[in-house]
């Protein structure tokens, strides 16, 4: 299974046959994510006087869930909790942002971790893994998460060779 990366015009290819169409159809993938947010080392916090209270950010497309509030948990947060994300086009990257609750003023940013999804859309599951958290492109600690895929159970996802004849699908691929 393959995923395609949209850039900024919101098109990775232009479309010039049927062909190419049905094959994205084809490698699309459509399921369940589980990411388990396990823990996090070594992130550094902008309080002077206080430990850091770290939550987190998931964000896949516009599908958004946060974490619980570790507080007074400072650089070394243990979270074990999991969230589902529902996958139905071909964006391959969840990205956490580890953030800082503050009680007086706005929340701190501390980085963030982009995570590429293909793997795990081709395998199944991925193992627990620390990923690099970023900031200003400047390593600042790692978060560790489990990830596992459930497609959806629905076969007729894309078109195979046979649904070719059915529908138009032969006789527009051969017009051009």
């Amino acid at each position: 299974m393959e995923c395609e990366r949209v850039g900024s015009n919101g098109n990775q290819a232009s479309i010039g046959s049927v062909h190419w169409f049905r094959n994205f159809l084809v490698k699309m993938p459509r399921g369940t994510l589980e990411v388990v947010l396990i823990s996090a080392k070594g992130l550094d916090g902008n309080d002077f006087l206080a430990n850091i209270d770290p939550y987190v950010i998931l964000t896949y497309r516009a599908q958004e869930h946060k974490s619980t509030v570790q507080e007074g948990a400072g650089s070394n947060p243990q979270w074990n909790e999991s969230f589902l994300f529902t996958i139905s086009d071909s964006t391959c990257e969840l990205n956490l942002k580890i953030m800082d609750k503050d009680k007086f003023s706005q929340d701190d940013f501390l980085g963030e971790a982009t995570i590429p999804l293909d793997a795990v859309f081709e395998e199944g599951s991925l193992p627990e893994t620390a990923h690099n958290v970023v900031k200003d492109q400047e390593y600042c600690g790692e978060i560790k998460v489990a990830l596992t895929f459930t497609p959806e159970k629905n076969d007729h996802q894309g078109y195979t060779a046979q649904d070719e004849s059915y529908g138009g699908w032969k006789e527009s691929s051969e017009e051009f």
